[in-house]
């Protein structure tokens, strides 16, 4: 799975690439392509790499060096055309000789300031000074190209005569021309040899600009390192969706983190509307998705499982345009779940109140057959759901609700048949119609 197609996602991951402040449109390219990580060693050594820049990050000494990185970072040109061709053995023209001087100048200015913030054996970048002296041999260090005097005394010479000339001389022109194009050519085959270490020190200043702008997401955002749980049980202290948050914290207001917890057994959180369910579960499945590809995670801790796949089914993902209705289209998206449970994958479903859109009776005996039936697979499933659901003895969580007149969104434990009835407190604090209110209220009574 590739980070772009999860772009657009319902979890909030649009935000997160949005505020994530890269220097070359090349590093996010290669951001957008890269493929989610199944495997411990690859996760772990991403980390690595990014608690090393966060390091830099956090010490306000670096603050020069830094800026100066940035500045230089925003010069990464995606040159793999040029490379491409002088693979094949192409005689490349000027302007391509240029990109690849520009590159070879540019890598080492990084390398200085990587030396100097002591991250230079973090990023490995290859050495291009082989490179400088074949498209510099004037030794002027400047990232221009032009096919210099010094490649050719018979050029200096043929030069000098065109200057020399107050007409136009074709004969001496096209012997330049001829020239030129020899010296190009030995260029070209000159480069060849270093065609893998400019690849390699294009994609590794990359790297250096996306490990830096993570690192500078993390402490915008406050974001966290994840471990990777031993045991099959995942743990989060303090998760936060930073879009909300962020919404929040623009008009002054605080947000509630809760904790959560759970393992390859289904979890089903209950509550009213209104209580914050849906959020968590988009944070749970965003923050999923940020471990596997190597970002911060939005929570004080986390201690986070591996998944071969992940399904976030939530009320805003429907295939209505598909000419589905809403229930055909949650039961088909609910559907392929229960056919991937029967793979040889590690799976990390989540589920926003499944059968929402059919009659209470039958929804309730659809979610709760639901949880009985994928209990016992080699999965974590969080369900979200409204109905006072069988739970076949599976961990049930209910949102704490109001208390005092305001919403407390801490998931608490709790039993099957204990969701909280808070819909008429919730929308009489709302404000709505009090005549309305209080005639359901009489009708309630009427039922008891």
């Amino acid at each position: 799975m590739q980070l772009r197609k999860l772009i657009d996602s319902p979890y909030g991951l649009r935000f997160i690439l949005d505020e994530l402040c890269t220097h070359s449109s090349y590093s996010r390219k290669l951001l957008l392509e890269s493929t989610m990580m199944h495997d411990r060693e690859s996760i772990e050594k991403s980390y690595s790499v990014l608690k090393e820049f966060y390091n830099v990050v956090e010490n306000d000494d670096n603050k020069n060096a830094i800026q100066t990185l940035q500045f230089k970072l925003c010069k990464l040109k995606d040159i793999n055309n040029t490379i491409s061709r002088l693979s094949s053995s192409t005689v490349i023209d000027d302007i391509e000789l240029y990109e690849v001087k520009s590159l070879a100048l540019f890598s080492a200015d990084v390398k200085n300031i990587l030396e100097k913030l002591n991250l230079i054996n973090v990023i490995e970048i290859p050495t291009l000074d082989d490179v400088v002296n074949i498209l510099d041999p004037d030794g002027l260090r400047i990232a221009t190209f032009y096919i210099y005097d010094s490649y050719s005394e018979e050029l200096a010479v043929l030069r000098k005569k065109l200057k020399e000339k107050d007409f136009y001389q074709e004969e001496i022109y096209n012997k330049v021309m001829e020239v030129e194009d020899a010296i190009r050519a030995k260029l070209s085959e000159a480069l060849k040899p270093f065609v893998h270490d400019l690849c390699e020190a294009l994609n590794a200043l990359a790297d250096v600009d996306l490990n830096l702008a993570k690192a500078l997401q993390m402490k915008e955002l406050g974001l966290c390192f994840p471990t990777i749980s031993n045991d099959n049980v995942a743990t989060y202290k303090g998760i936060f969706h930073p879009e909300v948050k962020n919404i929040l914290d623009k008009d002054k207001r605080e947000y509630q983190k809760v904790d959560i917890q759970f393992g390859m057994k289904p979890v089903i959180i209950m509550g009213a509307n209104m209580g914050g369910k849906t959020i968590v579960l988009k944070t749970l499945a965003m923050s999923q998705y940020l471990l596997q590809f190597g970002f911060g995670i939005p929570a004080d801790s986390a201690e986070m499982m591996i998944y071969d796949e992940i399904f976030c089914l939530t009320t805003d993902d429907q295939s209505l345009n598909k000419g589905l209705s809403s229930f055909a289209a949650e039961m088909k998206n609910i559907d392929v779940v229960i056919k991937a449970s029967h793979d040889d994958k590690k799976i990390f479903a989540l589920i926003d109140e499944p059968a929402r859109s059919t009659n209470p009776t039958e929804g309730t005996a659809l979610v709760s057959s639901l949880v009985k039936l994928l209990q016992d697979k080699d999965m974590s499933l969080i369900i979200v759901t409204h109905y006072n659901i069988k739970t076949y003895n599976n961990k049930c969580l209910r949102v704490k609700g109001l208390e005092n007149g305001k919403m407390n969104y801490e998931l608490v434990e709790t039993h099957e048949g204990e969701v909280p009835h808070e819909a008429l407190n919730i929308a009489e604090r709302l404000g709505v119609a009090p005549q309305w209110i209080q005639m359901a209220k009489e009708i309630l009574e009427e039922g008891r």
